[in-house]
């Protein structure tokens, strides 16, 4: 048994000794595993490293939990892993390529790695990723190391030649091509993101037989290639027609002439042609433009007078004169680049003229004017009558006095003599009836018809119609019968159909600047200045004309031919034709042009040739800036504004900028382009008060210069275009009276001008006239109670005037009044007691003296309380009567009233009082006086009644106040 146990024991001791080696290795803290600590949802790490650095960047970072001394990469799973890790101090680990990496040859990494504690257990292996971050170190190529290509001139194409390039990095990023590029200025070519050239315009052998072009390509981090050679060459292809022929010419304003085609070439191929005859002809189209093509924009009324027209003519439809009844007025151009132009629709617009406006009575020598756009309206009756201007009878009857209509395409003046003026059994011309073709063909044109009679002439675009056979045709007529209680309504647009009480025979179309002139012919060569366009074709030099040539131009200069029989001095001619534009502030746009060329050979055989196009574009001026200056402020006295004062003084009106530079770039045009202003509007607010205020206007002057103007109580309008330096001297010479001036502390006149009929305004402005007051008086009136037995109350006024002038309404005196109690003295009744008084009143009299004491007390206490009552209402009337005059002069709120009753015990002497009370009475008297006079001493213009009063008077202000006497002899008890 002992045997068993000592058995026993031995080997459960052999069991503990091989046991505790491994027990205390588990329990000491040395012999942790390590743990790798990783994102659950990350599977491993993932870096990244860019091409030229060796750090990667890891996420997260490498850092194992436990005694870690090291890491090692175990595993790899593509071969070579050019990596290390290394521990640093605070237990992390950072990741390193032991070479800079290339993309190109590989872009990612992928191995695993593990933690060694220093004992030397291994963790669990982690995975990495690793991905190699590109940069741009490559330029793209070309494919091929130059490009040629062979076009055809005269042609547009697509594309002509497409260049392709490569990039060797390794990312979309760098290694696209995003863009190509031609380095080349001023080539008519393109290029587009895909390498695709294509030119911009037909190309030209004579211009150009081949173009050298540099082309670079860009990466997607725009980096450029080197440039690569590509050669278009032009291939010389004949056609018949026209050759350099720009496709847009540019006009710049006031450049003057400008000629369209310098380098224009005819060619004729190889066609064997021996030129018989040759014609070209160029049209210029402006019918877009206003009325036809660039005139001025002033106002009708300045045209005819830049033109010198007759100031007698009046005009039947200005915009702010003659309102239309339906109608709609309209613009063309852009703005107010066009004068105006009124639309009449054919059914119901039409316009009354008043007999003020102008005289229904026409005289035996008239011209009539306007501007016309017409056509005729399809499947329209041709005995339809379209009515410009008509005079007829205004109730009752239908006849028509006199009428300027369309009828038939046909304009028509119908003049019918009165029964004053011939024999009513003899016929005499009433109608004449011109048939042109401008009439229907949807065109602005200028008609003027003068009468003379029987002489009558038509003006077509300011040239006078030649008659011809039948043309025009005259219709005789009677004269007119006498009628009673008939007079004429005059209307525009219409006729008037007195028995039907409406208007009937409408026109259909656009009327401007329709205008009356009486008693006198309109000069023809005002009549062509009203039509000239401002913008023409300019011919070239006759010296240029050969014999057999033959250059021929349209009255507008908007059409030129040129015929003959020589080829080579046509292109000649064709190179030297011009535009010009003399208009200040021409109408921006396009002006095409049309040029058409037929050529007849030996044997007349005609060569079709095709017609070459073209358009001028007029680019947009520099718009001026009129600037008004000079002084803001003008003080004047009372007495200046009576006799009138300057409201503009100093005014300057100037034009700017003047970066045309006139003088130095087309001096020819100085005096055509001096610089005007239309129209200046002086406006006032409040309105005028026309009785005391009045605006004039130098009327002389005005006249000389040719400015028209219109007063009214909101101001002056000026208008007619002239220099500015006029302008500037007649509104200097405007003048502003006021009789009232205290009326206004000041007065403000706004000054607005403007150029081109209100297409370009001034700055606004403002002119303050202001009213100088003058000095003001601060006025104490001293009132001294001092009543004896017969006794009254005297008021002193004392006038202390101020230091400096200052207006009458600006003047706040806060009111100062001393109050004394005051005392009342009747004799000796006042030297005893109150019982001693009563008793020597009732020992002397009784009862019935009692009563007449009492009664007599009580009189004069109400005469003395009427009579300061008087006083003061007498000065409030004056101070009221002059406040209603110059509207805040005598303020009471500036009155020192001092109450002094017993100033009168500290005089010396009776005698005084009577002169005190006489001095007092003249005074109030003269106040009475005053107060009822129109022009009152308070007028501080008159320095005569503003002294105070003589050296008495004065005395009696500045010394004491002594007794007054009463007068008795208006007094009864």
């Amino acid at each position: 048994m002992s045997y068993k146990t000592s058995s026993s024991v031995l080997v459960a001791a052999a069991f503990i000794a091989l046991i505790v080696p491994f027990v205390s290795c588990f329990t000491t803290s040395d012999e942790i595993l390590p743990k790798l600590v990783i994102d659950d949802k990350l599977s491993g790490y993932h870096g990244l490293v860019r091409e030229n650095e060796t750090l990667v960047e890891v996420v997260p970072e490498i850092y194992a939990i436990g005694d870690v001394c090291n890491f090692n990469i175990v595993n790899k799973h593509h071969g070579e892993a050019p990596f290390e890790i290394i521990l640093r101090p605070n237990g992390y680990a950072e990741l390193r390529a032991r070479k800079t990496l290339n993309c190109e040859k590989r872009k990612t990494y992928k191995f695993e790695i593990a933690a060694v504690s220093c004992s030397g257990l291994i963790s669990d292996n982690v995975t990495v990723h690793i991905t190699v971050v590109d940069i741009n170190e490559y330029a793209p190529l070309f494919l091929d190391a130059s490009y040629v290509k062979d076009v055809d001139e005269g042609q547009l194409y697509e594309e002509i030649i497409r260049v392709e390039a490569t990039d060797r990095d390794c990312t979309p990023r760098f290694g696209d091509i995003c863009k190509y590029d031609i380095l080349n200025d001023d080539q008519p070519f393109t290029i587009n993101n895909e390498g695709s050239i294509r030119n911009t315009e037909p190309l030209d052998y004579d211009r150009s037989h081949n173009y050298i072009l540099s082309v670079v390509a860009y990466d997607c981090g725009m980096k450029q290639s080197a440039p690569v050679m590509v050669t278009i060459k032009v291939n010389r292809i004949c056609k018949l027609g026209w050759k350099s022929i720009p496709e847009e010419i540019d006009y710049y304003p006031t450049s003057g002439r400008k000629d369209l085609f310098p380098n224009a070439q005819l060619r004729l191929c190889d066609d064997p042609c021996h030129v018989k005859n040759v014609n070209a002809k160029l049209t210029l189209a402006t019918s877009h433009i206003g009325k036809g093509c660039d005139r001025d924009t002033y106002s009708v009324q300045s045209q005819r007078k830049l033109c010198g027209a007759s100031e007698e003519s009046v005009e039947l439809l200005p915009a702010n004169h003659v309102p239309l009844s339906a109608g709609n007025a309209i613009k063309h151009d852009e703005g107010r680049e066009s004068d105006q132009m009124y639309e009449f629709d054919g059914s119901s617009t039409a316009v009354a003229i008043p007999n003020d406006v102008l005289d229904h009575g026409l005289s035996s020598a008239f011209t009539i004017s306007t501007w016309m756009k017409h056509k005729p309206m399809p499947h329209q009756d041709k005995h339809v009558k379209e009515h410009i201007l008509c005079s007829a009878d205004d109730h009752k009857m239908n006849r028509h006095h006199y009428a300027w209509f369309v009828r038939n395409c046909r304009l028509i003046l119908l003049l019918r003599r009165d029964f004053s003026q011939g024999d009513l059994n003899i016929f005499r011309p009433a109608e004449w009836r011109w048939k042109i073709p401008q009439v229907c063909d949807n065109e602005w044109h200028h008609y003027a018809v003068s009468v003379q009679f029987p002489n009558v002439q038509l003006y077509i675009d300011g040239v006078l119609f030649k008659s011809e056979n039948k043309n025009p045709e005259v219709i005789d007529d009677w004269p007119l019968h006498p009628t009673k209680g008939i007079n004429t309504t005059l209307t525009v647009g219409a006729c008037w159909q007195g028995s039907e009480n409406k208007m009937k025979h409408h026109l259909r179309g656009y009327l401007a600047g329709l205008s009356v002139l009486l008693h006198q012919l309109e000069k023809p060569e005002v009549l062509a200045c009203l039509h000239k366009c401002k913008e023409s074709l300019e011919v070239p030099a006759m010296e240029l004309l050969e014999p057999g040539m033959e250059l021929l131009t349209n009255s507008e200069l908007t059409e030129l031919s040129i015929e003959g029989d020589n080829k080579t001095n046509l292109e000649v001619l064709v190179r030297k034709i011009g535009y010009s534009n003399s208009r200040d502030y021409p109408t921006p746009g396009r002006r095409n042009l049309h040029l058409t060329t037929s050529l007849i050979c030996d044997g007349g055989r005609e060569v079709k040739m095709p017609p070459a196009e073209s358009y001028i574009m007029v680019h947009r001026p520099q718009q001026p800036n009129i600037i008004i200056n000079g002084t803001n402020t003008v003080p004047r006295e009372y007495h200046e504004f009576r006799q009138g004062v300057q409201v503009f003084p100093d005014l300057a009106i100037s034009i700017e900028p003047e970066s045309y530079d006139y003088e130095s770039k087309n001096p020819e045009l100085t005096n055509v382009l001096e610089r005007r202003v239309d129209s200046c509007i002086i406006s006032v607010y409040p309105s005028l008060n026309p009785d005391h205020e009045t605006l004039t206007i130098p009327a002389d002057m005005l006249a000389k210069f040719g400015i028209s103007a219109k007063v009214s109580k909101d101001g002056v309008a000026f208008n007619n275009a002239d220099i500015v330096f006029h302008y500037q001297e007649a509104l200097r010479d405007v003048h502003y009276t006021n009789f009232k001036p205290a009326y206004y502390l000041n007065r403000q006149f706004k000054l607005v001008c403007s150029e081109m009929n209100g297409r370009f305004l001034s700055n606004e402005y403002i002119q303050t006239l202001t009213v100088v007051h003058p000095k003001s008086p601060t006025i104490v009136y001293t009132t001294t109670t001092s009543l004896p037995t017969t006794a009254l109350p005297a008021a002193s006024l004392v006038e202390e005037n101020d230091a400096e002038p200052k207006p009458a309404h600006a003047q706040i005196v806060q009111h100062s009044v001393e109050a004394k109690q005051a005392q009342t003295i009747f004799g000796n009744y006042l030297d005893g007691s109150i019982d001693e008084r009563a008793q020597a009143i009732v020992t002397g009299g009784g009862h019935a003296v009692t009563i007449i004491i009492v009664v007599c007390v009580g009189f004069l206490v109400l005469m003395i309380t009427l009579g300061i009552v008087r006083i003061k209402a007498a000065h409030q009337k004056a101070s009221q009567d002059e406040v209603q005059d110059t509207e805040m002069a005598w303020d009471d709120s500036a009155l020192n009233i001092t109450i002094n009753p017993m100033e009168q015990l500290e005089c010396d002497g009776s005698g005084a009082a009577g002169g005190a009370l006489s001095a007092g009475k003249h005074r109030h008297a003269e106040n009475e006086d005053d107060s009822s006079d129109d022009n009152m001493s308070y007028d501080y213009d008159d320095s005569s009644d503003d002294g105070g009063g003589n050296e008495e008077d004065d005395g009696l202000h500045r010394g004491c106040a002594p007794r007054l006497e009463w007068d008795h002899s208006t007094m009864s008890i």
